[in-house]
């Protein structure tokens, strides 16, 4: 659940809640069926789209080894999964918490900086030729967090 409402919930145990957090509720509410019309999208989708991304990304590091390609799609998988969870519940903070840390160091173990950078453009471009476009408009905030996050080099780990 959004951190905003969760902790609005908590405050208003013995009382009413106040005009501006039933606004925050409404806008919330009113969001959720196209949030869950795009988590399906993504759901449904996930595989084709995954596919071209992954096809893309072989003709584009054609030298690399196969194992090290698979590693990286099957992190994006992992990113897409948090990034339509994050979405769907309006959360960013499911992202840091629960993903972009030990992303972090996989990718600084396994060296593979420039292949999840390509990896970003490749997905975007999928996402825009499958979701309309006020559903890329609920995703690309927390597909551009993940990306920044994961692909900036020397940067701060997320606490955990």
């Amino acid at each position: 659940m959004h951190p905003t409402i969760e902790s609005m919930f908590d405050a208003a145990e013995n009382r009413y809640l106040e005009q501006d957090e039933l606004t925050v509720l409404t806008s919330y509410v009113e969001s959720l069926p196209e949030r869950i019309e795009t988590y399906r999208c993504l759901r449904d989708k996930e595989v084709t789209l995954m596919q071209a991304v992954a096809d893309q990304l072989e003709t584009q590091f054609s030298n690399e080894s196969q194992q090290v390609l698979e590693r990286c799609l099957k992190n994006a998988l992992l990113i897409m999964r948090y990034v339509a969870m994050a979405m769907l519940q309006n959360d960013p903070e499911i992202l840091d918490q629960k993903l972009m840390a030990w992303l972090r160091e996989t990718n600084a173990v396994y060296n593979t900086q420039a292949i999840d950078a390509a990896l970003y453009p490749l997905i975007s471009r999928q996402l825009a030729s499958t979701l309309t476009a006020s559903q890329l408009d609920l995703v690309r905030p927390y597909l551009s967090t993940a990306e920044q996050a994961f692909t900036q080099p020397n940067s701060a780990p997320v606490a955990v």
